[in-house]
């Protein structure tokens, strides 16, 4: 990616991009922290990087370079990034002057190699100071220009030559493919003896006896002076970014962008103008290239006037534009795969990082920042850390039964933690340890694991207690003893629920499949309607497991550490608020001496891969877990155990029949599968694997054995529990509707529909108590096929009015509950 220069307000301090890194040259006598300068100077170099957490450049690395030229008057001519021809890999440079005795100039090109040591790679004396033109190219070559000849320098070559091809300017210096390094610029030309007759106006003159053309440094020769930019433009263009070249019937073709006086950006290809922006600023002087990617291309114009502006190339519109700027860098800085533009603003530089700056693709990426407002967000997230561990401790204390030697000041810093009502009224003490309730009524057993780089410690709670992961958390409270402080740590968490029993294959009908599993005929002597119930599967015996996950790595700073493990449970009971009940289940200890002798760390022997429960657990845990829904509309998933059993020499864990552990050698091994199979043609199959490329390679084997036009569904987590739980509600709803047509139970119909409403709030908790879900949806329909057939047998007599309005309710209602079907049969 290309780098680009920029100067900041002290001329001694140049900035450049490499790399997504931003470099900060700084020419001074001494040590930055040396109050009294020497008399050697020395080149200093910092390597800032932009942080995407903390959204600031921070500094990565140092560098410096001592000059061994004492008493003398150095300064910073211009840096940037070159193509060595030693390697061909593009490095920084950076070129110094030194002003001698009796107006002897020495220049230095330095280029700074990725271990920030500096090496010198040119240098030599002129008898004038450089002072226009001065340009650096690949080699490293030095080309500049003196009175009205231009001269250069290779580090080839290491002798000075002039620029024979009689150039009046240079609008553009680089190298074009199979052509080698050329120059751009204007070239004055001989008027015929006819056009010397007459006498041309000043601005003739200047239009007609120049004309822009391509020059080769290599063999001394004009390449082409056609197909270029019209002579008309001569006399505005300063400044030209080539875009592309070809060579069409020996004739160089080219495409470029042009910035004129009249502060207009121009389009040519091949010398024939195609596109004019007038730029919001006056006098533009350079301009740069930027790739947002997915095709949009913007050119960035930076002005004398410390402004900026980007430029659609598609259209040539105006994008964006910026005011009082000290710099513009164009990279790739936070890592994302496509260029951004770096915009600092006046004084944004500081002594640990970038102040006063604006990232941006002009799309998606915007991020900007002042250095204040980033100090006062440090002090404000500093004072919530602190807030958050005293709540933590004092909630600890609380449920401990130890006293709370919390001062008043610091009680006045606490606040509610899990989304408590801010002005909460008091709450005696015999109300809070109906709250905090002791681990052995809830808990049964825990334990913790390490597998690679992260931690899973894991709660296994009694049968009693029927969760789901809205309705419970599992938190690590790590204890900072130096200070008595507790850290909250990050956690993923995760409920399994795995039956002990031998999982059935409850096969609906197919008169179930669609809008007829919910729908029945409306007629008193129907028997069609006992067909559509399943028969109940006896219920499960199931092992219910809480887990938390965190990145170990965090943790391996401390020699040892302590976790308290905090459960916190929120009940939801009709009528109420939610409750909230805390538990402490226990502690975790570790230290690196367990790590090291390979305790608690997850394993797998070859005779039992699975020796304990606990290491199952943690798998499902720590595992990429992904669902898919199977179906083959023409031929029986009968293949689907022989895929598990023979081809991925899959084992049946005893305890959870339902669980496969795979033993196929490779990067199989140890990968998880559970398969419901709901209908000879249809199935859920759930992948645990360690990674996202070990999931596609299951699926890549099992393409392979699935039957013809066989099609997969990637399902979200919790998508289908929706769904379930809405049609639940949406068929409770309808049942409310037809009661209402009688007028019997008329009065216990606002009754009925506050019980329908309370079950919004409780329906996943009363779902997921179940083991499986679609069970839950029977009682329903029982319910509802006994009122239709109710109502049918009886004598009503309404007025039309009345009528009308019950069967648009009804209508309406239905409708609801038929499209809740619908989805749910698309699953």
């Amino acid at each position: 990616m290309t780098s680009k220069q920029a100067m900041s307000s002290n001329k001694q301090e140049r900035l450049l991009c490499y790399n997504g890194q931003v470099l900060v040259f700084q020419l001074s006598k001494g040590n930055f922290a040396d109050k009294e300068p020497t008399k050697t100077p020395i080149l200093h170099v910092r390597r800032m990087v932009f942080d995407r957490g903390t959204k600031v450049f921070v500094q990565k690395s140092t560098g410096f370079f001592t000059i061994k030229e004492e008493n003398s008057h150095l300064k910073i001519m211009c840096c940037n990034c070159v193509s060595d021809f030693r390697t061909g890999i593009n490095l920084p440079y950076i070129v110094i002057q030194n002003n001698k005795k009796n107006n002897v100039f020495e220049y230095f090109l330095l280029i700074l190699h990725s271990t920030n040591k500096f090496e010198m790679r040119l240098s030599f004396k002129l008898g004038y100071e450089m002072k226009d033109g001065l340009r650096v190219l690949n080699g490293p070559l030095i080309l500049w220009k003196h009175v009205k000849t231009f001269f250069f320098i290779s580090s080839q070559t290491g002798k000075v030559a002039s620029v024979s091809g009689n150039l009046s300017s240079i609008q553009w210096a680089g190298e074009i493919e199979n052509l080698g390094m050329v120059l751009l610029g204007l070239k004055e030309c001989c008027l015929s003896e006819e056009e010397c007759t007459q006498e041309p106006s000043k601005s003739d003159y200047a239009v007609w006896n120049t004309k822009f053309c391509v020059y080769s440094l290599e063999s001394q020769e004009v390449l082409s002076d056609t197909y270029i930019i019209p002579p008309a433009y001569s006399s505005v263009v300063t400044c030209v970014h080539i875009c592309a070249t070809e060579i069409i019937n020996h004739q160089l073709r080219i495409s470029l962008i042009a910035l004129t006086r009249r502060n207009q950006l121009i389009s040519f290809q091949n010398g024939t103008p195609k596109s004019v922006c007038q730029l919001p600023f006056g006098d533009p002087c350079a301009v740069q290239l930027m790739d947002s990617g997915g095709g949009n291309l913007f050119f960035v114009v930076s002005f004398m006037s410390n402004n900026a502006c980007a430029v659609w190339k598609e259209n040539f519109q105006v994008a964006a534009k910026w005011e009082k700027l000290s710099l513009v860098l164009i990279d790739d800085f936070i890592g994302s795969g496509t260029e951004q533009v770096l915009l600092l603003f006046k004084d944004s530089l500081n002594s640990d990082c970038l102040a006063s700056f604006k990232i941006t693709d002009l799309g998606k990426i915007n991020c900007s920042i002042c250095f204040s407002s980033f100090r006062e967000l440090r002090q404000h997230l500093f004072l919530k850390e602190k807030i958050i561990s005293k709540s933590y401790k004092a909630l600890i204390n609380l449920v401990q039964g130890k006293d709370d030697n919390t001062s008043s000041a610091e009680e006045e810093c606490l606040v509610p933690l899990w989304g408590e009502e801010e002005n909460s009224v008091h709450i005696s003490d015999e109300k809070l340890s109906d709250n905090f309730q002791d681990s052995e009524q809830l808990v049964e057993k825990i334990w913790y694991r390490v597998m690679d780089d992260t931690l899973v410690v894991g709660v296994k709670t009694t049968s009693s207690l029927k969760l789901s992961l809205n309705d419970v958390t599992l938190s690590l409270l790590m204890d900072q003893a130096h200070d008595s402080r507790f850290r909250l740590l990050k956690c993923q968490n995760r409920v399994i629920k795995l039956s002990t029993n031998p999982f059935p294959a409850p096969y609906l009908k197919p008169d179930e499949i669609g809008l007829e599993a919910k729908r029945v005929k409306l007629t008193p002597d129907s028997k069609k309607e006992e067909s559509f119930v399943c028969e109940h599967p006896s219920k499960k015996e199931c092992v219910q497991i809480i887990t938390a996950v965190t990145s170990l790595s965090p943790l391996l700073a401390f020699s040892k550490f302590c976790c308290t493990v905090l459960l916190h449970i929120m009940e939801r009971e009709s009528g109420n608020c939610p409750k909230d009940r805390y538990v402490v289940c226990g502690r975790v200890f570790l230290s690196l001496e367990d790590l090291s002798t390979g305790k608690y760390l997850l394993t797998f022997p070859k005779k039992k891969p699975i020796e304990h429960m606990e290491d199952l657990f943690a798998l499902l845990a720590a595992f990429h877990k992904s669902c898919f829904q199977i179906m083959s509309p023409g031929y029986a998933l009968n293949s689907m155990k022989v895929w598990l059993l023979e081809h991925m020499k899959c084992e049946i864990i005893k305890e959870f029949p339902e669980v496969y552990f795979c033993e196929r050698p490779g990067s199989f091994y140890g990968t998880l599968f559970t398969w419901k199979q709901r209908t000879p043609f249809e199935g859920i199959l759930i992948i645990y694997s360690r990674n996202q490329t070990v999931m596609f390679q299951c699926l890549h084997n099992l393409i392979r054995i699935l039957p013809i036009n066989c099609f997969l569904k990637n399902l979200k987590s919790g998508s289908e529990n929706f769904l379930i739980d809405n049609m639940a509600f949406t068929l409770e709803k309808e049942l409310v509707t037809l009661s209402s047509l009688s007028s019997a139970i008329a009065k216990h119909e606002s009754n009925f529909m506050q019980r329908c409403e309370v079950s919004k709030g409780k329906s996943s908790v009363v779902v997921a108590a179940l083991s499986d879900r679609r069970e839950n949806i029977h009682p329903y329909r029982k319910e509802l096929q006994r009122e239709k057939k109710k109502m049918l047998q009886m004598n009503l007599k309404v007025s039309g009015a009345l009528y009308r309005e019950i069967t648009l309710k009804v209508a309406e209602v239905q409708l609801k509950s038929d499209f809740a079907a619908q989805k749910l049969s698309n699953l």
